[in-house]
């Protein structure tokens, strides 16, 4: 046990009366967020309290925003885990328990269309939140997002040299991308909506979690991020079907064609964030297995890329790179 786990579970003990070896490590995320389960005793409860501590560094973590945005959700009625408890100067806090069953892990085949189904539904919901106070998914933030493909996937992982042909092509393609994203109506996105970051819970419902980077940004940007998950992939005719039935839910809001366009455009943004993002997990914060999910990342922007002639130069120095 390091020092800073001692910390926090004695500062959990200021707050319960934990069971003796009830205090585990949990699975944690890309971040540097530790995890860890306790049971509690309760007065007048013969079942004990199971509850999440959370290690989130302050030099590391933007715990601000990650009690803003529970707040803003909890007060929406938004399925997501209660603070308890918080110390904001160690990056300590003390959550409700959703429990240990992933999205992820619980589907198939068979259970696919009703879990998507739940996801989708509990999204629209999620997109009803007021924005007024989050940051905006703005030009800076999805240029910067895009440029850790070239620096982290193009330079530090393949050790390709960036040429002046080659930089024009990626300018050309990233100011595509963000334009897509600016034009459409913009909403609550929670940036990291996908089978990891939802809980099965108790009586068909969903909890969502991860949620602190969220923004006014892309009404497409969180379904793509659910329907082209970087961890599970579908066969294009049920994408297409999951698709439709969001769109049906927004009562005609949008057309099928045009809403397509936003959503595999915003797909081909987001996956080149996310094979930089997996690139740097293993580079820099020694996390190696993200590596294996780059291949189905990189089949996703092969195979969008492919269908718009916007993107064909995009799609050939991406072969050349596969």
């Amino acid at each position: 046990m390091n020092e800073r786990e001692k910390e926090l579970i004695d500062w959990c003990h200021q707050h319960y009366s934990i069971l003796d070896d009830s205090f585990v490590s949990v699975s944690g995320d890309a971040s540097f967020r530790k995890y860890y389960r306790f049971c509690a005793a309760q007065q007048h409860a013969q079942e004990a309290l199971s509850l999440i501590a959370v290690d989130a560094p302050p030099k590391h973590e933007n715990n601000a925003a990650f009690i803003q945005v529970s707040q803003l959700l909890a007060k929406h009625h938004m399925p997501v885990p209660l603070i308890e408890h918080a110390s904001r100067p160690h990056g300590f806090f003390i959550l409700t328990d959703f429990g240990d069953q992933l999205l992820l892990d619980q589907l198939s085949a068979n259970t696919a269309d009703h879990l998507y189904g739940l996801a989708i539904n509990t999204l629209c919901q999620l997109q009803t939140v007021p924005t007024e106070h989050l940051p905006r998914y703005d030009s800076a933030l999805l240029q910067q997002e895009m440029t850790l493909f070239s620096t982290w996937f193009l330079g530090r992982h393949k050790h390709i040299p960036m040429d002046h042909e080659m930089e024009l092509m990626l300018a050309h393609t990233f100011a595509l991308l963000e334009q897509n994203a600016l034009q459409q109506p913009q909403t609550f996105v929670h940036r990291d909506y996908h089978a990891r970051n939802l809980m099965l819970l108790n009586n068909d419902r969903l909890g969502v979690i991860d949620f602190q980077d969220a923004v006014l940004g892309p009404v497409s940007y969180d379904l793509v991020s659910l329907l082209r998950d970087c961890y599970i992939d579908w066969p294009a005719a049920k994408i297409e079907q999951w698709l439709r039935c969001f769109i049906d839910q927004q009562h005609s809001q949008y057309q099928y064609r045009e809403f397509k366009r936003w959503f595999d455009l915003m797909g081909v943004q987001r996956h080149l964030k996310a094979v930089g993002i997996f690139c740097r997990l293993h580079y820099r914060d020694g996390k190696a297995n993200y590596l294996n999910d780059i291949p189905r990342t990189l089949e996703y922007l092969s195979a969008v890329s492919s269908e718009y002639q916007e993107l064909q130069a995009f799609n050939r120095f991406l072969k050349t790179v596969l």
